[in-house]
């Protein structure tokens, strides 16, 4: 038992914050920091992701993904602005679509925890399977099954491809520092 001259003062402390109140501040992104990406909204809930692109099968070539927010909403992240503005402009009779500025809160929550993930899309390069073939043969010790004319082919089609990139590069670049495209 406690005995001094302690009062009996029973106060109730009134919470400094109101958590029942409380609002979260709206996400603020501007037109320039996801340019590539728009909302896809009021579509049934039950469009899966194969609906979706075939809704937006036109820019499949172009590179187009989908990002999932929720049943009603996902965002469609295009290969460049260009593009994203170009499927702004198109209508849709079972979709909705908006620039992410003007998307919903949980849309630009979204795109802001996955920022990495929205990188535009770019389509995936050709490939070879020749370097893993060869890796794994090396390391296993055993002789190649492949024909030498097929080697060669394949040997072929990589600096055919080397060669393509290497073109591309250098039109991009003679692009950019405006030299006469006409000489190439």
């Amino acid at each position: 038992m406690l005995s001094g001259n302690m009062k009996n003062t029973n106060r109730i402390q009134e919470p400094r914050f109101d958590y029942y109140n409380n609002e979260v501040p709206d996400i603020d992104l501007s037109d320039c920091e996801f340019p590539h990406v728009i909302e896809i909204y009021d579509f049934p809930r039950e469009f899966r992701t194969e609906d979706l692109l075939r809704v937006f099968c036109s820019y499949q070539k172009k590179g187009f993904d989908i990002k999932w927010v929720d049943d009603t909403h996902a965002l469609g992240v295009f290969s460049s602005p260009i593009t994203a503005r170009d499927a702004l402009g198109s209508k849709h009779t079972m979709v909705k679509i908006r620039p992410l500025s003007q998307a919903t809160r949980a849309a630009k929550a979204k795109a802001r925890a996955y920022a990495e993930f929205l990188q535009p899309a770019k389509e995936r390069p050709e490939t070879s399977a020749a370097l893993a073939r060869r890796l794994v043969i090396n390391a296993l010790g055993v002789r190649s099954k492949q024909s030498r004319t097929e080697r060669e082919a394949e040997l072929k089609k990589l600096q055919e491809a080397r060669e393509r990139k290497r073109l591309e590069a250098k039109q991009r670049e003679d692009i950019w520092e405006g030299r006469d495209q006409s000489a190439v």
